[in-house]
């Protein structure tokens, strides 16, 4: 779903696929969410702690967070865009909890590779 091709050819961009899982992840859509990502998508926590390691092991996660959320809703603050990286600063609603970070994404080959989350 993420790497869709326009009637020019030309693939997403690295923001127009992260936008995407935010928008899936808004709609507690996990098989939309998930397909943005790669197959070895590594998750870590700022600055090197591997916190999750392929596709599998973060649909578990992800599965339990979004079925845990009557209330789900992430706002972009601010995005910055360098080359294949997106550094977003979010603003996320989880129930009745409202909480902040920032995450970096990597772009390869029309998937999210990897994200880092400062918190």
């Amino acid at each position: 779903l993420c790497l869709f091709v326009s009637a020019l050819g030309s693939a997403q961009t690295a923001e127009q696929i992260v936008q995407k899982q935010v928008e899936a992840y808004n709609q507690k859509n996990l098989d939309a969410f998930m397909d943005c990502y790669s197959d070895d998508v590594k998750i870590y926590t700022f600055p090197h702690t591997l916190d999750v390691e392929g596709k599998a092991k973060m649909r578990e996660q992800y599965a339990q967070f979004f079925n845990g959320a009557q209330t789900l809703h992430c706002t972009i603050v601010k995005r910055i865009v360098k080359g294949n990286r997106i550094i977003d600063e979010e603003s996320v609603q989880y129930n009745t909890t409202t909480f902040s970070g920032v995450a970096i994404y990597e772009v390869k080959d029309g998937k999210i590779i990897s994200v880092t989350f400062l918190n």
